[in-house]
């Protein structure tokens, strides 16, 4: 059974053992939809691991979720506001986006599963806490960007993929590449 919560200041530790399992996340910390490419290279590993804790600290809601199998941590995504996501918001992919909903509408473009724990449900898991956090936050919908249905995968993998989406409620909004969509799902009252 999987279990998700929410990444807060006393779950760090976790967030930075499962982030050491991989080269990827244990250079990124997440950082690569939020901050400038510049400003992302030019701190490393240790630059984009401050960033992180600081967004943890200055943000009123958890900024990601953390999946547990038998008490050990397997999985993350990143979750909230798209307005968080200032360099997501510039891919080809939501160019299409309306501007006015970035603070109503929250995006989880990003999961980390330890290699482990693939194909186990961890990413279902993860992002159906994911609605559940937006809709505890007020969110009006929630979109992610995945690969499109058959596109090969490679190092990316990180965005997910369309089935996964779409087994979670999601349907898709656009279709800005030929590789990946846009996927949403409307929230209401």
């Amino acid at each position: 059974m999987i279990e998700v919560k929410p990444l807060t200041q006393e779950l760090l530790p976790d967030v930075e053992a499962l982030f050491a399992t991989s080269r990827e996340t244990h250079g990124c910390w997440c950082m690569w939809f939020l901050i400038p490419y510049k400003e992302y290279k030019a701190g490393g590993p240790e630059g984009n691991r401050q960033q992180f804790i600081d967004l943890m600290a200055a943000t009123p809601f958890p900024i990601g979720l953390l999946a547990y199998r038998q008490g050990e941590v397997v999985g993350w995504c990143a979750t909230g506001p798209r307005s968080r996501f200032a360099r997501a918001l510039n891919v080809p992919s939501f160019k299409g986006r309306d501007p006015s909903e970035d603070d109503s509408v929250w995006l989880t473009p990003c999961f980390y599963v330890r290699k482990d724990a693939r194909r186990e449900g961890v990413s279902r898991a993860l992002l159906e806490a994911a609605v559940a956090l937006a809709r505890q936050h007020g969110a009006t919908a929630i979109e992610g960007f995945p690969f499109a249905t058959g596109v090969k995968v490679g190092r990316e993998s990180m965005v997910a993929v369309e089935p996964l989406f779409a087994a979670c409620g999601f349907a898709v909004s656009r279709r800005p590449l030929a590789t990946r969509v846009v996927v949403r799902r409307e929230l209401g009252t």
